[in-house]
């Protein structure tokens, strides 16, 4: 039998664990299963399965933390949770929607917004029809509850990730000013929040799927910087500082 004593604080979920239970608990609900796979991950799995070119500067040791005396081949920290896209599809038969969420780390200088750990989500839907309106779709209602706007929009603008193909940007339309222009957007009425796009053919064909049958889209977005976003921190640095102060605020 325990007794609370006076003056004692009791611990609480950090934020960002609260947030990862938030995102995990939308997609569940829209029907995707939760993947997992290992934070330290082999060269291929990372890089070579996502058609990532062996020239791509992601793979300098100035990006990416690599491993001394691998017992396994070549060995890396994972830089994100796409590597467990190949790993998914080579043990499930589609059609499938998974979600990936965990840790991720970048050889990178820790700045306010930048650190080499941080906290990641990455999704996966294969099917036989689906294209860029479906992935649309479920971001958009995705990004609406977690948020709390119903009036919530989203816009596709083109990028670059060599895994997908189209890739694009995902801009949702500013969930404080709803658009009219404040500091969050940088008075744009957008905010920048998801990188995704149609699965590429290699990748699939890696994953021992033929894309002459299944398409796919995927996507992925900082667990960080959503809750930045939310709830107006404005140094990611200060998730993971340990000092109290910021940490029961929430």
């Amino acid at each position: 039998m325990s007794q609370d004593l006076k003056g004692e604080t009791k611990g609480h979920i950090h934020l960002l664990s609260q947030v990862l239970r938030e995102v995990v608990e939308i997609f569940t609900d829209l029907g995707f299963e939760i993947g997992e796979g290992p934070e330290v991950e082999s060269e291929y799995y990372n890089f070579d399965a996502l058609n990532v070119p062996k020239d791509h500067p992601a793979r300098d040791m100035h990006d990416t933390f690599w491993i001394a005396n691998p017992e396994n081949g070549r060995e890396i920290l994972r830089t994100h949770i796409s590597s467990l896209q190949v790993r998914f599809m080579e043990k499930n038969k589609p059609p499938f929607r998974m979600i990936s969420p965990g840790r991720v780390y970048r050889y990178e200088a820790t700045d306010a917004t930048h650190e080499a750990q941080f906290t990641y989500v990455e999704g996966l839907m294969v099917d036989k029809n689906v294209s860029m309106a479906h992935l649309k779709g479920v971001l958009e209602e995705f990004l609406k509850r977690l948020f709390g706007k119903s009036n919530l929009v989203i816009r596709l603008r083109p990028s670059f990730f060599p895994f997908v193909e189209p890739a694009v940007e995902i801009d949702m339309s500013c969930f404080k000013c709803e658009g009219g222009g404040c500091g969050i957007c940088k008075q744009t009425g957008w905010v920048e929040i998801l990188g995704a796009g149609m699965v590429h053919p290699a990748v699939l064909n890696n994953g021992k799927i033929d894309p002459r049958v299944w398409k796919g889209f995927a996507f992925g977005g900082g667990i960080d910087r959503i809750a930045m976003l939310k709830y107006g921190v404005d140094d990611i640095r200060l998730f993971y500082g340990g000092d109290l102060r910021f940490i029961d605020q929430f």
